[in-house]
This record gives C-alpha cells, sequence and structure tokens, in this order.
C-alpha cells in the first residue's frame, strides 16, 4: 500500500460503524469506491475486550483504522456518568491502538472532541492551546480519556514509528444522531423538543441555559470527507482541527431549528440549567491549508437532518 495514500483493496476496520461518525466514514468510504471496508457491532466484538480486539486485528489483516467508536453525550449525560464516560472511553482506545501497533496497522486516525481543549482559552481555538489551562467541569470524564486517546497516538508513533493521526471535530451533527433527550447534544435535542413541541401546539420552547454561548456546528458528512482526505495525504502524526469556521450562539441555533421545524411558539430559556464552555470555535486552518474546507452550511444541513428525523 502506498504511504501517502489509501490503497482501494486496503482492509479498512471503521470502529464505531453504527454510529454518526462511523456511518458517515463507511458512507464516503464506500462512495470512493474502497471494497474492503470492515465492521463489527458491539455484539460481534467489544471493543472494552482486550483478548476479543487482539484476535480480530490478528485474523482480520486490517491495514488501515477509523476509530470512531466512544460513549459520547451532551451535559446531562456526562454529569450524571462520569464513570461510565472516562472508563469505556480509555478502554476502547487502548484496546484499539494497542493491537493496532501490535498487528501492524499501516495508518489509524483517532477521533477526539473540541472538549479537549481548555475552558477559557483564545478563539478561534489552536491545536496549541491543549492542556494550557483548565479544562470545562461538565465534560472534564470526558475530555480527560479523548486526552488521553491522542497522547496514546503519540507516544506510539514516537516510541513504535506508527503513523497514527488525531482529528478533533467541532460539535457535530448528522443522520443517525442520538435524539434521546437525557443523552444527546444540543442540537438533535433541540430538533426533537422543537418537534414534538409543534405537534403538541405549545406557546413556548424551553432551552438549556441562558442562549448565549456559542457554539460551531459541522455536518458530519463534512467531517467525514475531512477525514478521509487526510488519511490519503503523506501525514506520519499530528492533531488536526476540523470545523465549519463560523459559530452561532445556542439562541441563533434554536432559532434556525424552530424556522426548519415550522415551530411558531416562542423561546424560554431555562438558567437553571448550566451553559458549558462560553465558546467553542476550532481554528482549522491547517486542514484549509491542505485544501479541505467544509461545504454545507448550517441550515441546510439541519433540513436535512430533520428530514431525516421525521422519516425515522
Amino acid at each position: 500500500m502506498n504511504d501517502a495514500t489509501i490503497d482501494e483493496d486496503a482492509r479498512i476496520f471503521v470502529a464505531g460503524h453504527r454510529g454518526m461518525v462511523g456511518s458517515a466514514l463507511v458512507r464516503r468510504l464506500e462512495a470512493d469506491g474502497y471494497r474492503n471496508i470492515v465492521t463489527r457491532t458491539r455484539e460481534q466484538l467489544d471493543l472494552m475486550d482486550q483478548w476479543g480486539v487482539n484476535i480480530f486485528f490478528e485474523e482480520e489483516g486490517i491495514d488501515v483504522v477509523f476509530l470512531a467508536a466512544a460513549r459520547v453525550g451532551g451535559i446531562l449525560a456526562n454529569a450524571t456518568m462520569p464513570a461510565s464516560f472516562i472508563y469505556e472511553n480509555l478502554a476502547i482506545e487502548m484496546n484499539v491502538i494497542h493491537a493496532a501497533y501490535r498487528w501492524n496497522v499501516s495508518k489509524l486516525m483517532f477521533f477526539g472532541s473540541s472538549c479537549i481543549y481548555p475552558r477559557n482559552c483564545p478563539q478561534p481555538i489552536k491545536e496549541d492551546y491543549l492542556l494550557t489551562s483548565a479544562l470545562e467541569a461538565t465534560n472534564e470524564p470526558y475530555a480527560i480519556a479523548k486526552i488521553a486517546g491522542l497522547k496514546l497516538c503519540e507516544a506510539y508513533n514516537r516510541q513504535y514509528g506508527t503513523r497514527f493521526v488525531s482529528l478533533m471535530p467541532t460539535n457535530l451533527y448528522g443522520p443517525n444522531d442520538n435524539y434521546d433527550l437525557k443523552t444527546s447534544h444540543v442540537l438533535p435535542a433541540l430538533i426533537r423538543k422543537a418537534h414534538e413541541a409543534r405537534l403538541r401546539g405549545d406557546e413556548f420552547l424551553s432551552v438549556w441555559g441562558s442562549g448565549a454561548p456559542r457554539r460551531e456546528f459541522l455536518h458530519v458528512d463534512d467531517l467525514a470527507t475531512a477525514a478521509v482526505f487526510l488519511m490519503n495525504h503523506d501525514i506520519d502524526e499530528g492533531v488536526f482541527n476540523v470545523g465549519a469556521g463560523a459559530d452561532v450562539t445556542i439562541h441563533e441555533l434554536a432559532q434556525t431549528v424552530c424556522r426548519v421545524v415550522g415551530f411558531e411558539g416562542g423561546l424560554e430559556f431555562d438558567r437553571s440549567k448550566p451553559d458549558g464552555t462560553p465558546r467553542k470555535l476550532l481554528d482549522s486552518s491547517r486542514l484549509a491549508e491542505m485544501g479541505w474546507r467544509a461545504s454545507i452550511p448550517i441550515e441546510d444541513g439541519i433540513r436535512s437532518v430533520y428530514d431525516d428525523f421525521v422519516a425515522h
């Protein structure tokens, strides 16, 4: 296999293929003509089982790994299940990354999160700001696990000469998102709440927090395009931010969702609920300089996601 690009016959393991990110990666790889995409459900392969993961890599002859499997969730999920978030993510990362080294995988991409960066770092956020100050308390266990994953990649590269890179996406949305109000992120939660409020004929839609925090949102199909784009470059290591390049307030986001969904009531902001980090806008200039930029405008993306939500 060429060191710079993924051969079309490479055996590509997409870990977490039923999730939002993993399913987008499978769609992108299939559209690009890759013929040997390897997937396993959790029932078929528990990535927290070290022995099982090693047997899988030994038997399958994997060439490339996209490590998109993770325990994810919003503020409420992080607050109520901190042990699950740190333990499960650490176990998955350690098992897959070590097995990829042990069985001579050519390339691996680890998917992190913008929450790895300090709560109050300068904006837009550069990769260099990692570990310069304190994390946001509401998702610290998840962030620590993700930081450990990218540091594992760096350590294996330095000690063993592997070619493991890390991609740090901003807030994602798209098909196969999680709409459970107890565990979902802000955008799918707003879509579901606005949809149900419209069906009930409610006068108001309740939104967590003050509405003032600013967030950047990236359609998961743009992320998948960025991931395959980067893996087809001669990159040995590194951390790469990937975002849309612009952010909106939660208030503006709620207004856009209501417009798409057709909810005509007002907005009520529940200030008893936490806001989280004041602002998160990634500096994605490293990828931009290589020739990649996001292409799906946020309102168009939300509209397509809402259509998918209603259909399914």
